[in-house]
């Protein structure tokens, strides 16, 4: 198959289009991070895409990212087509769209200004305004009254800012003034660090986005580095678009420092085609480049009392897709636990260690992101087998590949993976559930939701093309389904501890849960508010740095294991 790579032409759009919807006929689940042709960067290392921005606009998702040379379109939030664009410079940072009067404006990072268009399809924009300063990470709002706004501001050392503009030229009314800046001594998630413990370094606190509900203005922000595990929104609400806001100290409100993929920061928070809310947000690796990242889509809503949620609880497992959604902001699942983990894992070949780390087997079912497996080859043939230990029902695989030695600069990827996937009960009658030999396409993360359920205890997955004269090379293979067998009992001996000289800390204990394989805390400023969550494995507890001083938390340890979720006992306060 030609290995040769380049923008993509209007024949692959449409290809990769036909293919997508023929590979999810029927899908009601989707699993993040979302599965796009992720673009590979100007030096080549590593793909990504970030700071996300979605808006419905005559009655299709227009999604806009980071650095990637135009936009993606959708009808469904599931199967999404590629625009390139043109009139703008489509090689920026952070631009984010909104609908402003009857149509779509985009505004830049740096002095370019605001674009407009009446039709995103055909990728054609032109210029209202400039700029007369450098905005970073901007975000433009029009109010009910008509009137429009800008929200900027991204660094380590200066705060967030807003203005008004004038809503027929785009430009600015009056200099800007002040939202809202970092407060990493009360606030410990806006703390550096994978853990929130970085105590001598400066966050920074980027990523604006607003909000009306229920006649309030809420103002997301993120922090503390997009390269942290750690990186989340946080929100302040005021009664008018240019403040004064105050600090919501259940912030963060999205967070997801731990699972597969983590990361859950400069987003957007948006209503679908059925009234309800969803937040698109950024995912971190980081591994190969400190802007390496993915994008994700988790449930979001407001409480009754205005409270502000994004669920993330196992959020990059299966999840109802729009219009499928059950109870999305607290069991957006159709139950589907991982049955891959720590599993028994066999490979054609391993690639030696180099400077870079080490790719064995065993990385490829770790629940990590930032560690892969890889075949010393892209050969056709190559391939990897996991062992369930006992016969299960699959209901899902989402495949990860890790791009392992992948020739690629400032692109996409013409031609895609290549592979079936094969499941059997005893190791020798193998049946197919997965078949791409014929139609690969670049599908870095895809995810299949079987038509119908299997009973598997070995699932292997082959090679026939592995594009970009890359290894054939996986992140994780993940299986998701049902072990068949018995809950995990309720954790017992919850110990909470809260740390008197920092109140943003607290050390969190339980016993051992027979048969558990690993361990959810779930806490919240209410026992009927436990939104935030850490997945612990190989450990019966867990210190947390990430608590906002002054608010009262309430605790809780659920117990899962590969037949589903005991959930923990009465919330400690």
């Amino acid at each position: 198959m030609n290995n040769r790579i380049r923008l993509l032409p209007i024949c692959v759009v449409i290809a990769f289009l036909l293919l997508t919807a023929a590979r999810t006929q029927g899908q009601r689940t989707f699993c993040n991070p979302i599965d796009l042709p992720y673009r590979f960067q100007p030096d080549g290392a590593y793909r990504s895409a970030a700071d996300p921005v979605i808006v419905l606009y005559k009655n299709l998702y227009w999604l806009f990212v980071s650095k990637n040379a135009g936009y993606y379109s959708s009808p469904d939030l599931l199967h999404w087509t590629f625009v390139k664009a043109s009139g703008y410079p489509t090689d920026i940072w952070a631009p984010t769209v909104a609908v402003i009067g009857g149509k779509l404006c985009l505004t830049t990072g740096g002095s370019a200004g605001t674009f407009t268009t009446e039709d995103p399809a055909t990728g054609q924009w032109r210029n209202l305004t400039t700029y007369n300063r450098n905005l970073s990470d901007p975000a433009t709002f029009q109010d009910s009254d008509g009137r429009v706004f800008l929200y900027d501001g991204c660094s380590d050392d200066q705060p967030l800012r807003v203005t008004e503009l004038d809503p027929q030229t785009m430009k600015e009314l009056h200099p800007p003034v002040t939202t809202l800046a970092a407060m990493t001594d009360t606030h410990g998630w806006e703390v550096p660090g994978d853990d929130n413990s970085d105590y001598n370094a400066r966050p920074w606190i980027e990523g604006s986005w607003i909000n009306k509900l229920g006649g309030k203005y809420y103002l997301q922000y993120a922090g503390p580095g997009t390269q942290f595990s750690t990186y989340g929104d946080g929100v302040y609400v005021a009664n008018k678009p240019m403040g004064p806001f105050v600090y919501q100290p259940y912030s963060p409100f999205s967070f997801k420092p731990t699972g597969f993929i983590t990361g859950s920061g400069h987003s957007c928070t948006f209503a679908d085609l059925h009234g309800r809310y969803w937040h698109v947000t950024t995912l971190s690796i980081s591994r190969r480049h400190m802007f390496e990242r993915r994008i994700g889509i988790f449930p979001a809503g407001i409480l009754p009392d205005g409270q502000l949620v994004t669920n993330t609880y196992l959020g990059d497992y299966p999840q109802y897709i729009a219009g499928k959604a059950r109870d999305p902001l607290h069991d957006n699942s159709p139950h589907w636990m991982l049955l891959s983990y720590h599993k028994p894992v066999t490979v054609s070949s391993t690639l030696p260690p180099d400077g870079q780390g080490s790719y064995e087997a065993a990385h490829a079912v770790d629940e990590n992101v930032r560690s892969w497996w890889s075949a010393a080859s892209g050969h056709e043939g190559e391939w990897l087998q996991l062992d369930l230990a006992k016969s299960c029902r699959v209901n899902a695989i989402q495949v990860n590949f890790a791009d392992q030695g992948a020739t690629a600069k400032d692109e996409f990827m013409a031609d895609g993976y290549g592979y079936t996937i094969l499941v059997s009960d005893n190791g020798r009658d193998w049946s197919t559930v997965v078949d791409h030999r014929t139609d690969p396409r670049d599908a870095p993360h895809e995810y299949t939701e079987l038509q119908k359920p299997v009973m598997a205890r070995y699932v292997r997955i082959v090679n026939s093309h592995s594009p970009a004269n890359g290894l054939f090379s996986l992140y994780d293979l993940r299986v998701f389904g049902s072990a068949l067998g018995d809950l995990p009992p309720q954790v017992t001996g919850q110990r909470v501890i809260r740390d008197s000289a920092d109140g943003r800390q607290v050390t969190l204990s339980w016993n051992a849960a027979a048969g558990a394989d690993f361990y959810i805390v779930r806490y919240g400023i209410a026992p009927d508010r436990l939104f935030g969550n850490y997945q612990v494995y190989d450990s019966t507890g867990l210190k947390i740095r990430s608590l906002n001083i002054g608010q009262e938390y309430y605790f809780t340890v659920d117990a899962v294991n590969g037949s589903g979720i005991m959930l923990g006992p009465e919330p400690i306060k």
